[in-house]
């Protein structure tokens, strides 16, 4: 029974294996291109056939096909099968819409299997248009769209992000179109100032996970902005040469240099103005005036002035500043240098220095110890410092007799005393002992004692 049982399962799983409608999951086609939806099926049995084969979408039936009785397409234009035989039945789809985005089912009946289906996904996507521009606005007070940015007609909406350093409000519009696609509008809002012209802002679109940027530059028009150069304070009488010049930065660009004086008195006689410079031929007290600049471009006028002072002498505490700030920085070079030297050859002294200890390490010790002196003592010494060693030796008779104990091995009694002969002898011997001793006295050779001297010089 369990045999049984077990064929059984095998050839079940056989079956099911063997039997097996194929779609798939997810199918994304472009607007206004088409689509492909496969739909075919597997048996190991020979003798099966489709004897029917139904598409659906969103539950309703929108393509049939029978080999008995043919073939029924709702939307015939658009929609139908390709090459439909007894294990395929695949549908097309031309010329998508917004509107064919879904569910798509594919239910086939087999003789004499039964019925199987299986659903596709169609998503339908538009790819959009992107474009930004710039809005040139001239530079005021009230808040202003500076950038507009655009993605037309794309399915799903596209996502609208702005880069810049210049700090604003994003607003955003989105619009449905008929036709299934969306179309959004990004601007890029700040109150403009004459800072703000020229600066960098970039438009990124992200559509499907891809990413559009779009750079561009703010244009904001604003009245020149002027300034004066050339005065040093230290104009004096007889001068030459001295000179101001007039710098304007404006959008659009300025076209007008106007030199005039503040009190509108005409301009001294030795001074002459060539565009935006005014030269100074010759100071003369003339000069000890308020010079005006006025610049023009096509959005208006600006004016800037300097006040000069005409000195009866150079002035010189500006040049006696100069030098000092030349005399400090070039103090402070020499101080680097000076510094660095130093560092550089205590170094050296060091490096040197460890080089030299690690030689006198290695090799044999420098120092050598002097050899020992032989001192003698003077003759006045030598009779000072002659001190008994010992007592003399005297040999006394007596007649007593001596009890010795018995020894294993005695020693032998023949034993005979050096004599002063043969003291004289070893005196021969080594005479450097007969120059270091010093001389004997007469009492010492009566007693023939030995007398040394404790001094011994080496």
């Amino acid at each position: 029974m369990q045999w049984q049982l077990t064929f059984l399962l095998i050839g079940l799983c056989e079956v099911l294996q063997a039997q097996e409608l194929r779609v798939n999951d997810k199918v994304t086609g472009n607007l206004l291109q088409e689509a492909l939806l496969p739909c075919s099926f597997v048996s190991a049995d020979q003798n099966a056939r489709v004897s029917q084969a139904i598409w659906f979408k969103d539950g309703a039936n929108i393509a049939a096909y029978s080999p008995a009785l043919g073939i029924k397409v709702k939307d015939s234009d658009r929609i139908q099968f390709v090459n439909p035989s007894d294990t395929s039945t695949p549908l097309r789809i031309t010329k998508l819409l917004a509107s064919d985005e879904g569910k798509y089912t594919c239910e086939v009946s087999i003789f004499p299997e039964g019925n199987f289906k299986g659903t596709t996904q169609l998503n339908v996507q538009a790819v959009p248009q992107n474009s930004a521009n710039v809005v040139q606005v001239v530079a005021g007070d009230q808040e202003m769209t500076v950038a507009t940015c655009t993605s037309a007609n794309g399915r799903p909406p596209a996502q609208i992000t702005w880069q810049t350093s210049v700090p604003g409000n994003v607003t955003t519009d989105m619009t449905n179109n008929t036709d299934g696609t969306y179309t959004l509008i990004s601007n890029y809002r700040i109150t403009p100032t004459w800072t703000a012209d020229g600066e960098k802002i970039t438009c990124t679109v992200t559509h499907d996970g891809k990413e559009t940027a779009i750079p561009l530059k703010l244009s904001v028009q604003y009245t020149p902005v002027v300034t004066i150069e050339g005065y040093d304070d230290n104009w004096h009488l007889n001068r030459k040469g001295a000179s101001l010049t007039c710098n304007a930065q404006g959008n659009p660009p300025p076209t007008i240099f106007k030199w005039t004086t503040a009190n509108g008195s005409p301009l001294p006689p030795s001074v002459h103005v060539n565009g935006k410079i005014l030269y100074v031929d010759q100071m003369d007290e003339n000069v000890n005036t308020t010079f005006k600049c006025e610049v023009t471009n096509a959005i208006g006028s600006r004016a800037s002035q300097q006040e000069v002072l005409v000195r009866e002498k150079p002035n010189s505490s500006g040049a006696g500043t100069t030098g000092g700030i030349i005399g400090g920085i070039i103090a402070a070079i020499v101080a680097v240098a000076v510094v660095a030297t130093v560092l550089m050859i205590c170094r050296q002294q060091r490096k040197n220095r460890t080089a030299k200890e690690d030689e006198e390490f290695e090799g044999p010790p420098a120092y050598k110890p002097p050899p020992p002196t032989i001192k003698r003592p003077t003759e006045e010494a030598k009779e000072e410092e002659l001190l008994e060693l010992k007592p003399p030796i005297h040999f006394i008779e007596t007649t007593d007799e001596l009890q010795m104990t018995p020894n294993k091995d005695p020693l032998p009694m023949n034993i005979e005393f050096p004599s002063a002969a043969d003291d004289d002898y070893l005196e021969q011997l080594n005479p450097i002992y007969n120059e270091l001793s010093l001389p004997e006295s007469a009492s010492h050779k009566e007693d023939q004692g030995f007398m040394m001297s404790p001094a011994v010089y080496v």
